[in-house]
């Protein structure tokens, strides 16, 4: 099969015929026209109808309970406001470090967990063949963690085309991705781990962009890359998760970078100090949560317990890599509900150590992270509350002012991207607050209520999805595989 250049062409317009579809019948252009219309006439609404909400505001201010509604509101908006404009400030001395020499450049081994991913782990494993990082500073192993699929016979297929410069092994039985990730871990001959999913192709140089903090900077316990959605062309939800993902990372995560405290290293590319890693991957691999054995959010434990070791963990925004999101809407809020388990759960753990001597140097802006990601967790069921009830008793200062809120808050997401990629895909980030507000409110209180529980959710496959992945390959015999 003749190779390809995975980033440029082939990587945005990689099949993946077996995922389900998100089906978009209205053109895109009619999407963002009615989204503009909507939130402009919300505008229009609340102008028109403030006599009204002012007579409300009186009647509500002659009540304890509203004057109790109106002053929590205020406080929530201005902490709210406050940690934006504090996460600008630390966004404006983010700085990346820089490429180092192919002399400087550590040894290194890139570990790729795949379960029922069919032909996009050999993609994946092209684009990490290519890279140009030093073939000789760079091992590559890809472990099948039980499958039902081809994704086996499709990680032979790159052994055979790639020969030694990809080693393979299949787990006995699914055991779930922490599990294949450990095993990676002890099969490493590498300084510097780097974790890449199955689904995701990586730009040429990423890999030699992650690895470079390691040999600058002698704290540096990890290392967290730059995700941005590979299916974009896809549908709506990838479309307008392309900008939620750049804000989420090129702005949020610069800025906690910043502190040395990112608090999350993304599955689909991270990179970990070996020594950091063996210190902790008994705990990391044994973690229970009620009682029992944790078998998600392994990104965010292995994060927090580099952290917890004193080290910093960064954020290298030119390292790119390009993975899939669902398409469709039952497949997003499974993923959305799985990581925000893992965030409530981290959360927990995280509390453990931040408030201690953690670490030399300053602690406070770490703890400020942490602190916010507990409001939004206390908040979770007093706001849903209080959305019922402005719903029932006033629908509509409640539709105009989410509305409006929408609208102000989404700015700030789109001018972001509109500065830094494209000002037509910008538009995409006011479609997205409407999806989330109305559609994925939810994920929080529920994520909390069903913490303990620890499906993956996302990787199984269908009868028809089965069929579909047997048909992609033909079983190429590999004569040596490790």
């Amino acid at each position: 099969m003749k190779r390809a250049t995975y980033f440029n062409k082939t990587a945005t317009s990689i099949s993946i015929d077996s995922l389900e579809k998100f089906s978009v019948k209205a053109p895109s252009n009619l999407i963002l026209l009615g989204t503009f219309l909507l939130l402009f006439g919300a505008v229009s609404l609340f102008y028109y109808l403030q006599p009204y909400f002012e007579e409300i505001h009186l009647e509500r201010m002659n009540s304890v309970w509203g004057i109790t509604l109106m002053t929590l509101g205020i406080s929530l908006l201005t902490i709210k406001v406050s940690f934006i404009i504090y996460i600008l400030f630390l966004y404006l001395r983010y700085k990346i470090i820089s490429p180092v020499t192919n002399e400087e450049l550590p040894l290194c081994t890139v570990i790729v967990p795949a379960y029922n991913e069919g032909e996009l782990v050999y993609k994946t494993l092209h684009s990490l063949a290519e890279s140009d990082y030093p073939a000789e500073k760079l091992q590559i192993i890809s472990i099948d963690d039980g499958s039902q699929d081809n994704t086996w016979q499709w990680m032979q297929k790159a052994k055979n085309e790639l020969g030694n410069r990809v080693s393979i092994y299949q787990q006995p039985k699914n055991k779930g991705k922490r599990h294949a990730l450990y095993r990676g871990f002890d099969l490493a001959t590498g300084d510097v781990f780097i974790t890449v999913d199955s689904d995701s192709i990586v730009k040429k140089d990423t890999l030699r962009i992650m690895a470079s903090p390691f040999v600058v900077s002698e704290d540096c316990g990890a290392v967290a890359g730059n995700v941005r959605v590979l299916n974009r062309d896809k549908g709506l939800i990838p479309r307008m998760l392309n900008v939620s993902f750049a804000f989420s990372f090129e702005f949020i995560r610069s800025a906690q970078s910043t502190l040395g405290s990112v608090l999350c290293t993304p599955g689909a590319l991270s990179a970990y100090r070996k020594a950091a890693v063996f210190n902790c991957k008994e705990e990391w691999i044994n973690q229970t949560f009620m009682g029992e054995v944790s078998k998600i959010g392994e990104d965010r434990a292995m994060t927090n317990m580099i952290l917890k070791q004193g080290y910093k963990v960064l954020f290298q925004r030119k390292a790119y890599v390009y993975t899939n999101i669902p398409e469709r809407y039952k497949n997003l809020y499974k993923m959305f509900i799985r990581w925000e388990r893992s965030n409530i759960r981290e959360n927990i753990a995280m509390s453990k150590f931040a408030f201690n001597d953690f670490r030399e140097g300053s602690k406070s802006g770490t703890r400020i992270l942490l602190l916010n990601q507990w409001l939004k967790m206390v908040m979770a069921y007093p706001a849903l509350l209080l959305m019922l009830f402005f719903i029932c008793t006033y629908p509509l200062l409640f539709l105009s002012s989410t509305l409006v809120s929408i609208l102000i808050f989404s700015s700030i997401q789109a001018l972001f991207y509109a500065k830094k990629h494209s000002a037509s895909e910008s538009l995409w980030a006011y479609p997205y607050s409407l999806f989330y507000a109305f559609t994925l409110f939810w994920i929080t209180p529920y994520a909390i209520a069903t913490a303990g529980r620890s499906g993956w959710l996302t990787r199984d496959l269908s009868k028809d999805q089965l069929k579909e992945h047997e048909q992609q390959v033909d079983v190429i015999p590999v004569s040596v595989l490790e």
